[in-house]
């Protein structure tokens, strides 16, 4: 599959646990239903989200392998391999390719600061043993690296399927200055949710947002306003689910996302510590906002 032909809402899916901590496959396999039947044109699990970071290997590999399996290419999957160690990313991109993914998503970690030189190489190493496409994925707030456009082009240019970007800085610049670097032809994806609207009308090929779990209709409603270049609607739609998106965004994606849909009826378990579950106030503001969306 192209990069070209992922587009749209990108669904990141959660991890669900059940009251013993353990993985709740079943409840993932209902939430990853429900993003589908709401239209979501792909399906990423096992980043932020998903709370990647927090799993076993074992319990990664059942997670990926189960979400490919539950989705079953309906929609493409873009699996989020990221790893502290190049090893480890690598094994973890085969995997996901072995079992059907359509793509890879790769954040660059490291306890230690990697020079740009170390991440070129990070990016090469997985690209060289893998034969589908990479989304590079650039988020300084959850990796601490903050990837230049000038770096984003070399590694786009230089490793041939590293063919698409997340950008998810917040920064609107850089989405521009990645269309006009590749002459329009780099798909980029927006990866903040208050820069939704923004992202679209300045190319945006995408949006990878958790907010699908709870409002799906409404944000695909705002892809095909702005596909449709409908921006009057587009403006409208995205203002009024704006609140929500900015409360996922400040209250946490995997604890806002569990607590809304534990608030319509999915069971998903808390989050893994060291995170912790919305509080009840929090709760009783993510219910009112929901009243009015759904």
């Amino acid at each position: 599959m192209s990069a070209q032909a992922i587009h749209g809402i990108i669904g990141y899916t959660i991890t669900p646990f059940d009251a013993e901590g353990h993985l709740d496959l079943p409840a993932l396999g209902h939430s990853i239903e429900r993003l589908i039947e709401g239209g979501v044109h792909a399906i990423a699990p096992l980043g932020s989200t998903g709370e990647g970071a927090y799993l076993t290997e074992q319990e990664w590999e059942a997670v990926a392998k189960f979400t490919l399996t539950q989705v079953n290419q309906r929609v493409p999957t873009i699996v989020s391999v990221s790893d502290l160690t190049t090893a480890g990313t690598l094994r973890r991109a085969r995997f996901a390719e072995e079992h059907g993914a359509d793509a890879v998503m790769v954040l660059p970690i490291s306890y230690w600061k990697l020079s740009e030189e170390e991440i070129f190489e990070h990016y090469r190493a997985v690209g060289d043993q893998l034969g589908i496409p990479i989304m590079l994925y650039n988020n300084p707030g959850t990796s601490g690296i903050d990837m230049s456009v000038d770096l984003i082009m070399r590694i786009v240019n230089s490793v041939g399927n590293v063919t698409m970007v997340k950008e998810s800085t917040g920064d609107i610049q850089r989405m521009h200055q990645l269309h006009l670097r590749s002459q329009g032809q780099l798909p980029f994806y927006n990866g903040c949710n208050p820069l939704a609207l923004e992202a679209f009308v300045a190319g945006a090929k995408g949006w990878c947002t958790a907010a699908p779990n709870l409002i799906p209709e409404l944000n695909c409603q705002l892809y095909m306003a702005t596909s449709e270049g409908q921006l009057d609607k587009a403006k409208a739609l995205f203002y009024r689910q704006l609140p929500l998106l900015d409360f996922i965004l400040r209250g946490g994606l995997p604890s806002t996302i569990k607590a809304g849909l534990r608030l319509t009826g999915i069971e998903a378990g808390a989050p893994r510590r060291p995170l912790s579950a919305l509080n009840a106030e929090g709760c009783r503001q993510l219910q009112g906002m929901l009243n009015e969306l759904t």
